[in-house]
């Protein structure tokens, strides 16, 4: 494929999914850098801090393209539009670049991301952060690995998953705008102050990869789209770590980390219902 003076790898379908799925981050992230360093200029989504740019539309139609040839039966969905509805009962979930804001202004916390799953649950989960050369991967088939070294965090005699959440360092995001309302903050600020300290980097899969290989201690936000939240959540529990999901004031909340961190934060964005 070819998008403008970029040219993208043409993928071997006989890969296996954990195989396509390296391939697929690999290649999307790099074809963003390059149109990147190339100059780009971007668009305004639903706030100034959420945009979108002509390498996010082109890393998904990398993305598109190869699994449409490589995996004709299954099911995609794109942050950017992507939709084809499968046979097979599997979807490929893409995130294109994830932390954009981070992208367009010369950060190197930003990733792409993909992940596969079925009818049940997430089955596996692609997360590559160019600028830094990690790649994370792992699944209900693979233990997790970073690089291709596996990760040990929550194996090594299962102490980081009893490391409680006062202990640790959280990793969060929350726009300015939903501090606003009472709702949303209060679970928030519940949760915030019920750990260590606190880290907001402006990318979700990012963060899930590095709390996956210990780097973060745990990992909490709400309103998390499918892309934003299932690669990182394959890889978190697939590395040994907890996840899960509550809904407090009408919204829903999205954690990872260890199972004591999990299991506190949930408790903490809890004491902040107002119901």
């Amino acid at each position: 494929m070819t998008t403008g003076r970029h040219s993208a790898l043409e993928l071997d379908p006989a890969l296996d999914d954990y195989q396509l799925a390296s391939a697929l981050v690999r290649e999307a992230g790099q074809l963003a850098l390059l149109m990147r360093m190339a100059g780009l200029q971007s668009q305004q989504k639903t706030s100034i801090s959420d945009v979108v740019t002509a390498a996010d539309h082109a890393a998904e139609a990398y993305v598109l393209e190869q699994l449409r040839r490589c995996r004709p039966d299954d099911g995609i969905l794109g942050e950017e539009g992507a939709s084809v509805a499968g046979t097979s009962g599997r979807t490929w979930v893409i995130d294109p670049v994830d932390g954009t804001y981070n992208f367009l202004h010369g950060s190197t916390y930003w990733c792409s991301a993909i992940a596969l799953k079925d009818s049940v649950d997430v089955q596996l989960g692609a997360i590559f952060q160019p600028e830094e050369d990690k790649l994370w991967l792992g699944g209900t088939a693979r233990a997790a690995t970073l690089n291709g070294e596996a990760l040990a965090a929550y194996r090594d005699g299962g102490a980081r998953n009893r490391n409680a959440l006062a202990e640790l360092g959280a990793a969060t995001y929350i726009h300015p705008t939903w501090l606003m309302d009472p709702l949303c903050a209060m679970p928030w600020h519940a949760a915030a102050t019920s750990a260590a300290a606190l880290r907001m980097f402006g990318s979700g899969s990012c963060d899930l990869g590095r709390v996956a290989d210990g780097q973060l201690g745990c990992w909490f936000q709400h309103s998390c789209p499918e892309w934003d939240w299932l690669p990182g959540k394959a890889i978190v529990r697939a590395a040994g770590g907890a996840t899960d999901t509550v809904q407090v004031n009408g919204l829903q909340w999205f954690m990872a980390g260890g199972t004591t961190a999990v299991r506190e934060l949930r408790a903490a964005l809890l004491s902040g219902s107002v119901t």
